[in-house]
């Protein structure tokens, strides 16, 4: 799988709202390997979207379609600023439950000092997730250049996702988490997405 993550700053939540659901329209059916899209404007403006493809290859031809500049062109107007753009084929996709049902996602952004060390970790994780936190129906995890990453998790709503993070996490997995947390390099940037807009394929 091939992820491409897109952000930055935007004068106009719902215009950019509009350019989505145009683009799922109008561009979507032709844009072959793509497999879906997640995507939300925070309460302070700040854009983000994961667009996930079958490959790097897929994702390319997408680009290189004159309708795609096209559309980007008219998108790009929304931001107040130059968009950043992170892309990569490093990705872990979890799915407990349908994250296509989430009504809220939160995206998290931070970098590691290891980041083969935090992957075992993450793979080697023994929690049973779904009976542990059924507000979480799945993550998208995204590694990228010099130890950056990008985590988008999916849950059932923000309440629920409140109240699970109170609960307490098994010793196993309170071990696994110290152990990552002394990987980290910096402080992790949370954008919460309450209407987050999930798209696929027709």
């Amino acid at each position: 799988m091939f992820v491409q993550v897109i952000q930055g700053a935007v004068s106009d939540a719902q215009g950019m709202r509009d350019q989505m659901d145009k683009w799922v329209r109008d561009l979507a059916p032709g844009a072959e390997g793509w497999l879906g899209s997640t995507a939300g404007v925070t309460a302070d403006g700040q854009f983000v979207a994961l667009a996930r493809f079958e490959s790097e290859e897929a994702a390319r031809r997408n680009s290189d379609r004159p309708e795609q500049g096209a559309w980007w062109e008219e998108t790009a107007a929304h931001f107040t600023g130059e968009p950043v753009f992170h892309d990569s084929e490093w990705v872990d996709v979890d799915t407990p439950g349908d994250p296509a049902t989430a009504g809220f996602v939160q995206v998290m952004q931070g970098r590691t000092n290891n980041p083969e060390r935090a992957r075992e970790l993450m793979a080697s994780d023994p929690t049973d997730w779904a009976a542990f936190r059924p507000d979480i129906l799945g993550s998208v995890m995204v590694g990228q250049a010099n130890g950056a990453w990008t985590m988008a998790l999916y849950f059932t709503s923000e309440a629920d996702a409140r109240e699970g993070e109170k609960k307490e996490p098994p010793p196993e997995m309170e071990q696994m988490m110290k152990e990552m947390e002394s990987l980290n390099a910096g402080e992790t940037t949370y954008l919460d997405l309450t209407d987050p807009w999930m798209t696929a394929p027709a």
